[in-house]
């Protein structure tokens, strides 16, 4: 390194040069085509990878990966492709996700309710929507799987979030007569709760960002992230109270187009079988045959008669690679109905 470079006067110039290259590269994005949303955000995954494979050092991966999701950011904000939907209200767990994900140009829409964030990407008001999808310690929100069975969007990405619960109120702990929060963490939050608020009401509410804005009301307290507790000043009593230290989330990003293949896809299907003998086993069959890993497998009831169940599948590849179009076409031949919801880059967690 020029060690004139460690001078304020060589710093600015390091700046200045920073500067020039965040104009070109928006003079390059206008110039370019235009292209599918998905594949933009695609394509900014694919860079990020093979930029932090190569990076030396001293900067860490995960606060590199930041500066660039500012940038990448501010790329879609130029582009007028930043509108992003999510499940609110603000300081919500899918509101931290979308703004990790898609950083601080974007123009956020807080929606009330999980088909309201797909009503939004459906119709066009949005770019991209965010809704949560399964947590390590609670398993699948199935609201969202039934939705997507019934939606035409596409997943174009995945967000894996840490989660960590915070309990606070205005009131002493001793004082708590009831508890707000989502159905879903008072689930991670359980074998703590039972030990430490035996006697207090648990309260349901549609996101932990509502509950923080109720126990501010009333004087209860509330079970929710850290940023709930600085948006609507209420002091923390304690923190990581989730009984799984490893606690976390995963969202999906939600377009009306499904990007191409970037090398480290995953993808997502849902389908119904004919009810006969073996015929899990038998759809399952060409995934083997094929090689190809599958990751998650989950089933819901279809909600078109008792004892009918639709099937979401997730594996790794792209749909347009060989080995999973053969195996997806050879599912079909034994489908009632067969939906891929998507293929999508793949999450690593120093991206997040």
């Amino acid at each position: 390194m020029d060690r004139g470079e460690d001078s304020p006067d060589g710093r600015k110039s390091i700046d200045q040069r920073i500067m020039e290259l965040l104009n070109r590269r928006a003079e390059l994005l206008s110039e370019g085509p235009a292209g599918q949303r998905a594949d933009m955000l695609s394509e900014d995954e694919r860079i990020l990878k093979e930029v932090l494979a190569e990076n030396p050092g001293p900067v860490r991966g995960e606060d590199a990966a930041a500066v660039f999701r500012e940038v990448f950011s501010l790329s879609r904000r130029i582009l007028a492709v930043a509108e992003v939907s999510y499940l609110g209200p603000d300081a919500s767990f899918t509101h931290q996700a979308a703004y990790r994900r898609f950083g601080s140009a974007a123009r956020m829409v807080s929606c009330d309710s999980i088909p309201s964030v797909f009503r939004d990407v459906e119709s066009g008001r949005s770019s991209f929507s965010v809704v949560p999808v399964e947590n390590s310690t609670e398993g699948a929100v199935t609201y969202t799987l039934d939705l997507l069975v019934q939606s035409s969007v596409q997943i174009c990405a995945e967000i894996n979030l840490r989660i960590s619960h915070c309990l606070m109120s205005d009131t002493p702990m001793e004082s708590i007569d009831a508890v707000y929060s989502h159905s879903q963490v008072f689930g991670q939050c359980r074998e703590w709760i039972s030990e430490r608020l035996p006697h207090a009401e648990l309260r349901d509410v549609k996101s932990t960002a509502d509950a923080a804005a109720k126990a501010k009301l009333d004087g209860n307290a509330a079970i929710a992230s850290r940023m709930a507790s600085e948006l609507y000043g209420l002091p923390i009593l304690r923190e990581s109270i989730e009984d799984n230290p490893d606690n976390s989330t995963r969202f999906l990003v939600l377009a009306r187009d499904s990007p191409p293949p970037t090398g480290d896809d995953k993808t997502s299907i849902c389908f119904a079988l004919r009810d006969r003998s073996g015929a899990l086993y038998d759809a399952l069959n060409p995934f083997k045959e094929g090689d190809i890993n599958l990751t998650m497998i989950q089933s819901r009831p279809s909600r078109m008669r008792n004892w009918d169940y639709v099937f979401f599948l997730d594996m790794e590849g792209h749909m347009q690679d060989d080995d999973i179009s053969q195996a997806l076409a050879e599912l079909e031949e034994g489908c009632i109905f067969l939906r891929v919801l998507g293929s999508y880059p793949r999450n690593d967690d120093l991206l997040q």
